[in-house]
């Protein structure tokens, strides 16, 4: 029997989301098998090995690109299996698309030719960059897959990753990512305390729950238990937040989001993530 809640976000999930989310909330929270979930996935792997067909809603290209491979990687992570006929392939073409200076860029040219969010236009030839390179070296080397991307990936996340003080959700996740699963544990550690030393500075956590617009809350930025941040959170905090985050489902079942998206179709397949999301870091937590 599914919970009140749960049942509400199926309801959602099955009247709005994309098949992949349908098949993901029944894996995670209903005890479905694992390969339809997979074979969802799937759909979004072209033949250069890359995700895309807007994986990633806010662009519509069909073509790969590094922030739909991102998304693939961590929807296996969180699946707990990282299969290599799917995972081998993706280097492969992150491989195909690094720049000299040893990442890939935040998105590829070709979203250019596609409908849109602003921030997914590019110039002709974009430089590398922590996000998504860094999230994506980092699931590489959690799950120990061995690929000659790595071997450029890695040093470019550690340079770029020294040379930076942005506090922005966006990069700093992805870093984290990175840093908890580099091998030499002692440099990573430092970075995680310089990192969390900026944030306990920046005015980058919403700590009012009733905050509005595109902020992010003590959950999102430690959306585990064992997540780097969570530290910077004491349990009350985390608390109110984390009910907080229960009490913004909607009363269609969903979760909301908090940015304006390109379409009606967006907004939907959006929330169906978000949604997902939600589910997944209350369950973290305990918060039933």
């Amino acid at each position: 029997m599914l919970s009140q809640r749960l049942q509400l976000a199926q309801d959602y999930i099955l009247h709005n989301a994309r098949q992949l989310e349908r098949r993901l909330f029944a894996y995670h929270f209903t005890g479905r098998a694992l390969e339809p979930a997979l074979s969802a996935l799937r759909a979004y792997q072209n033949p250069d090995g890359g995700f895309g067909d807007a994986l990633e809603p806010d662009k519509r290209d069909p073509h790969s690109q590094p922030v739909d491979t991102e998304m693939a990687l961590q929807i296996l992570d969180q699946l707990g299996v990282f299969p290599v006929e799917m995972v081998r392939p993706a280097a492969d073409f992150l491989l195909s698309i690094t720049t000299p200076e040893g990442g890939v860029p935040f998105v590829l040219p070709s979203a250019n030719d596609y409908p849109g969010a602003p921030w997914w236009r590019t110039e002709p030839n974009p430089p590398a960059s922590l996000n998504p390179t860094a999230t994506l070296a980092g699931l590489l080397l959690k799950h120990r897959v061995e690929h000659p991307w790595l071997e450029r990936a890695v040093p470019f996340c550690w340079k770029a990753i020294a040379e930076t003080e942005t506090a922005q959700f966006h990069d700093i996740m992805p870093m984290l990512t990175f840093l908890q699963h580099a091998p030499e544990r002692e440099r990573a550690e430092t970075q995680i305390e310089r990192i969390r030393a900026r944030l306990r500075m920046a005015d980058v956590i919403a700590y009012d729950p009733a905050a509005a617009g595109y902020t992010k809350f003590p959950p999102d930025w430690a959306p585990v238990p064992t997540h780097p941040l969570r530290s910077l959170f004491s349990d009350e905090v985390m608390q109110a937040h984390l009910d907080a985050l229960a009490q913004r489902q909607q009363p269609d079942g969903g979760w909301p989001i908090t940015w304006e998206p390109i379409s009606a179709v967006v907004a939907a397949e959006w929330r169906g993530w978000a949604t997902l999301q939600a589910l997944l870091t209350l369950r973290a937590y305990g918060h039933e």
